[in-house]
């Protein structure tokens, strides 16, 4: 991680002003600091491993923050020290988050929103690979992403031979898919996003942009729309189900059946994805739940259980 010397340097450099404390540490994937400068300034640095997909996400964000869209708005970077990318962003941490109880259609007009506003794939740089829980369209010869989001490879994690099957069938019809790509949040979980009331003030992640067909940003989403930080807070089928329908009236379309089947596919994927990754650590609560629904949900996607 950063050094304080480092960070200072990189703070006084990119923001003109030097750093006077650190009032927050947290993050996952990404070192975050809340930092206050000597301007006065509270300001977000994150550091986390670089990529040269980060430039592509950072323009995005910094498109929708321009164009009114509830989300910190980029200050500098990405920039590379060492082989860190280190950004800063507006602090935005305003709201708390919203309630699932209350249906689908608040997070679902949200993203049909970002979507229609977010700049063209190719006005962007290249928000090449998609991250590993999104990755179905990645380049490598094998089923999984050569690389999890904890480093490890999953192709060398022996089954459960029916998730493996289920995933080949998904990334099978994904990639046979024909639809232009959009650019998306890629983690669209409720623990990203900040409400007052009914108004989103924030969502955060941007790290997680990817540039994919929209049924496939949709479906990603639908799956995942429920969690709010705790483990097993997937959303259920119905739940999936109510997502796809309100982002349908939402954006104003009418998916086509390859399409729908589509979105339920990318849906299937990052469930299979993160029950692979707790395979591969001896099992856990989401590989136990999508073991009892998988067969509804490659029903829904066109696919043979």
């Amino acid at each position: 991680m950063l050094t304080r010397q480092s960070l200072c340097a990189w703070c006084e450099s990119a923001l003109g002003a030097r750093v006077v404390d650190v009032v927050r540490r947290t993050g996952h994937l990404s070192q975050v600091l809340v930092v206050v400068l000597a301007d006065g300034r509270q300001v977000v640095v994150k550091v986390r491993p670089f990529e040269p997909r980060l430039r592509g996400c950072v323009e995005v964000q910094r498109s929708l923050a321009a164009g009114g869209f509830p989300c910190p708005a980029p200050l500098a970077g990405p920039d590379l020290i060492d082989t860190l990318a280190v950004t800063a962003e507006t602090l935005a941490d305003v709201g708390v988050q919203h309630g699932v109880a209350d249906g689908a259609e608040a997070f679902a007009g949200l993203l049909a929103r970002l979507v229609a506003a977010a700049p063209a794939p190719a006005a962007v740089p290249s928000l090449d690979p998609s991250p590993p829980w999104n990755g179905w369209d990645h380049g490598g010869a094998e089923l999984w992403p050569d690389r999890d989001d904890e480093g490890r490879n999953l192709n060398r994690v022996g089954g459960p031979a029916w998730l493996d099957r289920a995933a080949a069938d998904v990334r099978r019809l994904l990639r046979d898919h024909r639809a232009p790509d959009r650019v998306g949040h890629g983690d669209w979980e409720s623990q990203n996003i900040r409400w007052l009331d009914d108004e989103a003030t924030a969502v955060h992640d941007w790290d997680s942009v990817i540039a994919q067909p929209e049924a496939a940003i949709v479906g990603f989403a639908s799956a995942v729309w429920t969690k709010q930080g705790k483990p097993d807070e997937v959303a259920s089928v119905e739940q999936s189900s109510a997502f796809l329908d309100a982002y349908e009236r939402a954006a104003g379309v009418r998916w086509t059946r390859p399409a729908r089947r589509a979105a339920w596919a990318a849906g299937l994927w990052v469930r299979l994805f993160d029950a692979k990754m707790e395979a591969a650590s001896g099992g856990g609560p989401e590989l136990d739940r999508l073991s009892g629904e998988v067969a509804r949900r490659l029903e829904r996607a066109g696919l043979p259980a």
